[in-house]
């Protein structure tokens, strides 16, 4: 603080939700560039980015100082006739932590305003209820937003002052009066906040409560505001801010306040005693009991083992076999299994193995649909063998380490598929059993898109609604990698044509982009849910849903995990459900079939397959996957599994090599003798990220987990891993007798499969899926149908394509197998 002149410790990062504008690393940046070396984050009711905060400062060289703008009132909570009229009587203290007791209590404090708020009313406390839980807490009054402020501008200076007694005995030498200049001098009421603050021998603080960077950005700010509030730009009675609300220098702010030089100098008193910064922590997980003292690893290896006997016995072992060729093949598996549980139990993760499968097992005894498997989890033969998954991960060539690698340290991640009319029954259960104030969903922010600014500020700034929705629409619309409005601007000229033909587009445009990216509200994950060791609250502030009754965490679900908490997937897929109830229909008339158990070579499932006629079979109903089925000819379950995973962008482009050398128009090529059986089933082109892993450990050598970290390397063009992997990759094939030049062709040619190879795992997953569905239908596709129709009744166009399917059925196609069916 040797340098310092004046700290900012009013502001509001763009998590003051359609208020703030200032992004948290653009916030540091803006200290580094002030010469600033603290700050605080003060965001409007809430703590989203403390976390974000303090890492992002700490990376920049800056210290955080976290804090909150806490929206508190006098009187009893419900007692205003209308709620609306709470967020008028609630006024806002700037709450900052000094030390880790206080962001304890701030968490607290904050959690407590979201979860115990009246329905129906905004995130605020009764200033009794901060009693017990203000220390290490530094307070300010508020400045203009504060309650001192409010009562003072009411002429109330009595209950000013008997406020402020209050609030001193909450945070005994702990208390600032805030003092703000907007404009060139004092403010109305700081001659009454300087009386009040010398006769109770109270310090001041100049503050600025800053919502934007600087001046170019006030006109975009205001607009915001607009947006948040639903007004419009030209209205005059609306919420105004000034372009003093800007994240002034410090030698402004020294300027500002050259009167009283301590409201500046306490700046710094006050960030020398806020020594805390919210930090990272190791993964935190419940216990899971267990009996008679057993470790969780001693559980693990029980439950593993007994299950996988289990699944072998129950799908694997042929009943021609003897005892000892059973005994000679199931030493893969159980040699699979314990490399698996060594590799679980050395990264301390039994717990998550065994919560999972718990909740799973759970469901699965309340015939609730589960998944097969999605994502990489499902190549684990220790999920197989505890029912987390069902598929055999031997028989289908998935890979371990793909799933849990400790080369790559990163937690394990089940996705796991509910049937959706039945999935909160799960998360019940979980609630019941770890205790409601431990489990909670993850919240999400949504951001202000290219398409979203461009209508969002055309309709503040009362352009045309015809001119918005021609600008807008000429922005690309691809929700997973959502297009910047500059990107769309610079390569679609007819930007510049309606900029000439049009009055205000160029100024929509240019505030577009100013607020695009800042958040607009916040929601909650679709399905992520954290499990803790102790209440949330503890851990990370919480937040309230109104569409919701279950907690949600504060902090985004990247920051969630870095406070330590671990995620769970509880996705719900309508699928499951159609299958569920094809499977009712079937029991209603004598017909019971356990899905898991039909056979994967059903011929007149794949020659319905080959005829594309898949009107509601998952994965294979759009038309462009059907085109590929009449090309492909699939035959196989893997001919499955590899058509989920062609058909996206990026592998799509070897679709036509694949069906080539499929159909026997072209010659596979397998790069090397030794990479052959990698990738024979799939025809020498290597669609899967396993593959990749597969390559490098037969032609260079590589173990499996080494395997998995240049997999990653190349999918995300890591380029000084790449450059370190490549010598070891070359070296290795080079030791196997292979000549260098080769070895950097196969290298280069595996770098350009490895950028969008797809996870077999999952792809086999919803193959799997994919193919019960098919089967129900071409074996029973009344039901099936009927079933379909059922989960889409409010869907009129899918309820006529259904239809028009079983006329279709009826009329020529499975005549056989509707005879065997009821409608």
């Amino acid at each position: 603080m040797a340098h310092a002149q004046y700290i900012h410790l009013h502001v509001h990062s763009a998590y003051s939700l359609a208020e703030g504008a200032l992004q948290i690393e653009a916030l540091a940046k803006l200290c580094q560039l002030h010469d600033m070396p603290a700050v605080a984050i003060t965001d409007t009711g809430n703590m989203f980015g403390a976390l974000e905060f303090s890492l992002a400062c700490a990376e920049a060289g800056i210290q955080p100082i976290v804090g909150t703008s806490l929206a508190v009132r006098a009187g009893e909570h419900g007692d205003s006739e209308n709620p609306a009229n709470v967020a008028a009587a609630s006024e806002y203290l700037v709450l900052l932590a000094q030390d880790e007791t206080g962001y304890r209590n701030l968490i607290k404090l904050s959690s407590r305003s979201h979860l115990d708020s009246p329905k129906g009313e905004p995130p605020h406390l009764l200033l009794s209820e901060l009693e017990g839980s203000t220390d290490g807490i530094i307070a300010l009054t508020g400045g203009a937003s504060g309650p001192v402020d409010g009562l003072i501008g009411k002429g109330q200076l009595d209950r000013a002052e008997g406020l402020l007694q209050q609030l001193e005995s909450l945070f005994p030498n702990r208390l600032f009066v805030e003092l703000q200049r907007y404009g060139a001098g004092p403010g109305p009421n700081e001659e009454a906040l300087l009386r009040l603050a010398y006769r109770h021998n109270l310090p001041i603080v100049a503050t600025n409560e800053a919502f934007f960077a600087d001046v170019d950005m006030y006109e975009a700010h205001d607009a915001l505001i607009c947006v948040a509030e639903g007004t419009y730009v030209s209205q005059a009675d609306r919420r105004r801010l000034s372009e003093d609300h800007r994240f002034k220098t410090p030698q402004e702010m020294i300027d500002l306040f050259a009167d009283l030089p301590e409201a500046i100098s306490n700046t710094l008193v006050i960030a020398k005693r806020c020594f805390f910064a919210a930090h990272e922590r190791d993964p935190i997980l419940p216990r899971f009991p267990t009996e008679n003292g057993r470790t969780e690893a001693d559980e693990l290896r029980t439950l593993a083992s007994e299950g996988l006997e289990a699944r072998l016995q129950d799908h694997v072992y042929g009943d021609e076999m003897d005892e000892d060729e059973r005994e000679e093949f199931a030493k893969p598996y159980f040699k699979r299994l314990e490399s698996e549980l060594k590799i679980i139990i050395d990264m301390d993760y039994p717990g998550y193995f065994l919560i999972v499968a718990d909740f799973i097992r759970w469901a699965k005894g309340h015939a609730i649909p589960v998944g097969p498997g999605r994502g990489s989890g499902a190549g684990s033969v220790a999920a197989w063998a505890l029912t987390i998954t069902d598929l055999d991960p031997l028989h289908f060539g998935l890979l371990f380490e793909r799933f849990l690698n400790p080369d790559r340290m990163s937690m394990p991640d089940f996705d796991i598929d509910f049937c959706q009319d039945r999935r909160d029954e799960v998360i019940h259960y979980v609630q019941d059993k770890y205790g409601n104030d431990r489990v909670a969903q993850i919240i999400t922010f949504g951001k202000l898109q290219a398409r979203a600014a461009i209508r969002d500020i055309g309709r503040v700034l009362q352009v045309p609604y015809g001119v918005v929705d021609r600008l807008s629409k000429l922005v690309p619309n691809d929700p997973a990698n959502p297009t910047r409005l500059k990107d769309a601007i610079k390569s679609d000229p007819r930007f510049a044509e309606i900029r000439k033909e049009e009055d205000g587009v160029e100024k929509l445009l240019d505030i577009a982009q100013k607020v695009e990216g800042l958040y607009r509200h916040a929601s909650t994950h679709a399905a992520g849910i954290v499990i803790g060791d102790r209440p949330l609250s503890e851990l990370v502030p919480l937040y309230q849903d109104p569409r919701s009754d279950m907690a949600a965490t504060q902090f985004s679900m990247k920051y969630a995990e870095r406070a330590g908490l671990v995620k769970f997937d509880f996705l719900g897929l309508k699928t499951l459900t159609v299958i569920d109830h094809t499977l009712a229909f079937l029991r209603d008339r004598g017909v019971e079939i356990d899905i898991a158990q039909i056979p994967l070579d059903d011929e007149m499932t794949y020659r319905m397959l080959q005829r594309a006629e898949t009107i509601g079979v998952f994965q294979f109903e759009s038309g462009g996957m059907r085109d590929l089925l009449r090309e492909a000819v699939p035959s196989n379950i893997e001919d499955l599994i590899a058509l989920v995973a062609l058909f996206r962008p990026g592998p799509m482009e070897n679709i036509p090599k694949y069906v080539a050398c499929k159909n026997g128009r072209d010659t596979p090529e397998f790069l090397h003798e030794t990479i052959e059986p990698v990738v024979r089933d799939t025809y020498g082109i290597i669609i899967y990220q396993e593959q990749v892993m597969q390559v490098a450990q037969v032609f260079a050598g590589f173990t499996l987990a080494r395997a998995d970290v240049l997999r990653n390397a190349m999918g995300k063009k890591i380029q000084s891993e790449m450059t370190k992997l490549r010598a070891g990759f070359i070296e290795g094939a080079v030791e196997r007798g292979v000549d260098s030049e080769r070895a950097e062709q196969v290298f280069d040619i595996v770098d350009k499969f490895a950028g969008y190879g797809f996870n077999k795992a999952h792809s086999a997953g919803y193959a799997l899926v994919a193919y019960q569905t098919a089967w129900l239908k071409a074996n029973y596709p009344v039901e099936f149908i009927a079933a379909s129709m059922t989960l889409d009744l409010n869907n009129t166009d899918k309820l006529a394509t259904f239809r028009d399917e079983l006329k279709r059925l009826r009329m020529s196609m499975l005549p056989a197998a509707l005879n065997t069916s009821h409608a």
